[in-house]
């Protein structure tokens, strides 16, 4: 081979390859590898959350040796995104963890959590003996936390850096929840590959658009919600006029929230109501999640430094944006204990948002016989979970053992949730130049597959839903 200048240049041995370790199928446990000649780069490392087969998933060894990945990127701080990062340390990961530095706080945040959930899991086989294993083990400790969280290099959106040989990786924002951003690579041989990460949407009440995908070779989407619409208008009236309904009965309205991002969302539209009169003052607004008020502090914080990512309206409104509706803050287990003792009609929003675990699932089981109650989910909710249960029309929920009737009301606000809808990703691709490949990730079968056509058919690329474990060429 000779280059432009006449001499001569060495073939690279093997091109570059993209595995699809994770986000196939489902929702979750993002993780896509990304190999060339002189550099291995995983992109997101995240749990697989939900039904019991894609949970067994996060036990099974991955088709890679963890101490040759030269660097793994986060797109964000959700768990199905970077909750696997720990294991991998375990395994043998020593290289650099690059993400923005919003996502780095939200990210210790989060494993430090799961952390925890995971030994109370491991605790609660052993003493009941439901395990397998004898005695039963977590996934990862808080020492592989402590391990994983040292490797961290934050790194601020729209600057070029070199994470591994060969390879440079420039982050645009993405709009989903606080420090999320979309990633564009360079490789080695100079093909590019850009991955959406989750897609944050142009109406998020607190952070901006995502800066628009602007091109590459090779694209990873996410498809969560890859055949629906958010109807934002109609969302906004059913929220108010479902708890405006479940007051008037008496009765108690509480809202699973993911700890982060929804929570802060909710607050903010509580807020709105309450300033509009549609949530009366006597009305008290409990948050019981310990993570989720952790999570609003850092929120608070980019509100009181002007983060660049937070909409210019309410950066003027400094921490004030997140303090509007007086809410009463729940951080031990005797005071959530009250609030499920109380009597009088209140909301309550509590993590975790798809109802996996958290104290949301207590205020279920002591909420859900009532017909004067309801329970409004916000977000996605992926097959397997207790909101997706709810959502499905479940008229019991198993938990603590044993199998509690669902009497309470259940309605279901999707268009809260901070993943862009079909019509919002089309927009976010269509002034780009035309990949080579799209992938369709992040997404169940319906909405992976609906989007492709989508893609065909409007703008006349090549779209395809890839399978778990497949590789292809970056090309």
């Amino acid at each position: 081979m000779t280059s432009i200048d006449g001499s001569s240049a060495a073939p690279l041995a093997r091109p570059a390859m993209l595995t699809f370790l994770g986000g196939t199928g489902t929702v979750t446990g993002s993780k896509f590898m990304v190999e060339s000649e002189h550099a291995r780069v995983l992109v997101d490392c995240g749990l697989f959350q939900g039904l019991a087969e894609l949970r067994r998933r996060n036990w099974k060894p991955l088709a890679l040796q963890a101490e040759d990945v030269d660097a793994v990127v986060l797109t964000h701080g959700h768990l199905d995104h970077c909750g696997y990062l720990p294991r991998l340390v375990r395994e043998g990961f020593r290289g650099r963890v690059v993400c923005t530095p919003n996502t780095a706080r939200l990210a210790e945040l989060v494993l430090r959590d799961s952390a925890r959930l995971l030994a109370e899991e491991a605790e609660h086989a052993n003493h009941n003996g439901w395990s397998r294993h004898h005695p039963a083990e977590p996934l990862y400790e808080d020492k592989d936390v402590d391990q994983a969280l040292a490797l961290f290099e934050p790194s601020p959106i729209g600057t070029d850096v070199v994470i591994a040989p060969g390879t440079t990786l420039r982050l645009h924002h993405g709009g989903h929840i606080l420090g999320s951003a979309w990633v564009h690579l360079t490789l080695e041989d100079g093909h590019t590959l850009a991955a959406s990460g989750d897609l944050g949407r142009p109406v998020h009440p607190l952070l901006r658009p995502p800066e628009p995908f602007s091109g590459a070779d090779v694209l990873l989407v996410e498809s969560t919600y890859g055949n629906r619409h958010h109807d934002d208008v109609a969302a906004r009236t059913r929220f108010a006029d479902t708890i405006a309904a479940t007051l008037a009965r008496g009765g108690t309205v509480l809202i699973p929230s993911f700890a982060v991002d929804r929570t802060e969302v909710v607050l903010h539209e509580l807020a709105e109501l309450r300033r509009a009169g549609r949530l009366p003052a006597s009305v008290p607004v409990y948050v019981d999640s310990p993570m989720a008020l952790a999570a609003l502090r850092i929120y608070q914080d980019a509100f009181a430094a002007q983060a660049p990512e937070l909409r210019p309206d309410l950066n003027e409104l400094g921490t004030s944006a997140l303090d509007s509706a007086p809410f009463t803050p729940i951080r031990s287990p005797r005071e959530s204990a009250e609030v499920r003792e109380s009597n009088g009609p209140c909301v309550i929003v509590s993590a975790s948002g798809m109802a996996t675990g958290g104290r949301v699932v207590r205020h279920l089981r002591n909420l859900l016989p009532d017909p004067r109650n309801t329970v409004l989910i916000v977000g996605f909710a992926a097959a397997g979970t207790r909101a997706r249960d709810l959502v499905d029309g479940a008229r019991t929920l198993k938990m603590y053992g044993t199998y509690v009737p669902v009497r309470a009301h259940v309605a279901n606000v999707p268009a809260f949730s901070a993943h862009a809808d079909a019509d919002e990703i089309l927009d976010w691709l269509r002034d780009a130049p035309p990949p080579h490949a799209v992938y369709l990730v992040h997404g169940e079968p319906d909405g992976s597959q609906a989007l492709r056509d989508r893609i065909d058919r409007e703008l006349g690329w090549t779209a395809v839903v890839p399978r778990l474990g497949e590789r292809v060429l970056v090309r």
